[in-house]
């Protein structure tokens, strides 16, 4: 297996995100049971945040073995239900079946994301569930979503239509308005194409908390990622 290493430069910095990613775990936490496979589980960031030890087994799969070896350093003493597997679903045994399977902003990385999500499917148990979390609006999209390899930005839509057949749709939402607002002012104003440290602070202390209301106002009619949840069919 040829080993992929990460471009990105970004996940030291949203590693300080813990607003945005404890509004993820609200909107995740009823799908994540059982046998929990999470895809480029990166620095282990998310995997701190999501799973609270409540799953069966949680496999972080990481194709960097640079950023496993983080992931080992960051859980290994605080959650026993962890394992790290370095590779991809390409590499994983077919046999291998999960309860759920999560892509936390990660899909957007995979050139063949429509491929991707049928692979996955083809690890989920019957009734398991598909969680994708993605950057939103293709508007929005930036050097820096190009610098740190994302190919792409997603609507609703376009996420839906790289749904495999087998599965059903069970949620499908925008998360964070305000975080969309701000995301476009720095796309339209003239400062560093890269988010700094400051910036993310105080996007997640002051902006996801608000979006927390208001993206239940707008009924997640729009926001700054996309959160759509699947259920494999019987």
């Amino acid at each position: 297996m040829t080993e992929a290493r990460y471009v990105g430069t970004e996940l030291e910095i949203f590693a300080h995100a813990t607003n945005w990613k404890s509004y993820v775990r609200s909107q995740v936490r009823p799908y994540l049971t059982g046998d929990v496979l999470e895809v480029g589980a990166g620095i282990g960031a998310a995997t701190l945040a999501l799973n609270e030890g409540g799953p069966r087994r949680w496999v972080c799969l990481e194709p960097d073995s640079t950023l496993a070896a983080r992931i080992q350093a960051t859980v290994s003493t605080s959650l026993r239900n962890c394992e790290i597997v370095i590779g991809t679903l390409d590499t994983m045994d077919s046999k291998s079946q999960f309860d759920a399977i999560l892509y936390m902003d990660v899909l957007e990385h995979i050139e063949n994301d429509a491929g991707e999500l049928a692979r996955a499917t083809q690890h989920l148990n019957p009734t398991g569930h598909l969680v994708v979390v993605a950057p939103a609006m293709p508007w929005l999209y930036s050097p820096f979503d190009a610098a740190i390899g994302h190919h792409r930005r997603y609507t609703r839509n376009s996420l839906r239509a790289i749904a495999p057949p087998d599965l059903q749709e069970e949620k499908c939402i925008y998360l964070d308005s305000l975080g969309m607002l701000a995301s476009a002012a720095n796309r339209l104003l003239p400062r560093s194409p890269a988010p700094r440290l400051g910036q993310i602070r105080f996007w997640d202390r002051f902006l996801v908390p608000i979006s927390r209301f208001t993206d239940i106002v707008l009924a997640h009619s729009l926001g700054r990622s996309v959160l759509a949840v699947w259920q494999k069919k019987r």
